[in-house]
């Protein structure tokens, strides 16, 4: 069984995924969480990106703000799909075991991290 307190020190990646068609719901949503906490957001990318098969922005954030945080996404994230996973030194248990989805999962292209 894994320490918690093992992995406090780092952060998680939640990927906001979208299409061109849900583009500017995914941009209403990252300007929203923007507003609302004070998150290291990235480039909202317009083609797939390492190992995911869809557009996507991604969020830092810490274990702190994990409850808070997921919780708001549940209650606005509307129809999107979200990957949260934790960042530690094992990309392929990160992107694998250490994850949940808000909405419909997606397969990842792991082979990337090969």
């Amino acid at each position: 069984m894994n320490n918690l307190e093992t992995y406090s020190k780092y952060e998680f990646h939640a990927h906001v995924y979208y299409c061109r068609d849900t583009f500017k719901k995914a941009k209403s949503l990252i300007e929203e969480i923007s507003r609302n906490f004070s998150f290291e957001i990235g480039t909202m990318h317009e083609k797939p990106v390492g190992p995911h098969p869809l557009w996507s922005c991604q969020v830092k954030f810490y274990r702190d703000d994990f409850g808070p945080f997921v919780q708001w996404l549940i209650l606005n994230r509307g129809q999107l799909n979200i990957f949260i996973h934790l960042c530690t030194d094992n990309n392929i248990a990160d992107h694998t075991e250490y994850v949940c989805w808000l909405g419909e999962s997606q397969s990842l292209k792991l082979d990337i991290f090969d």
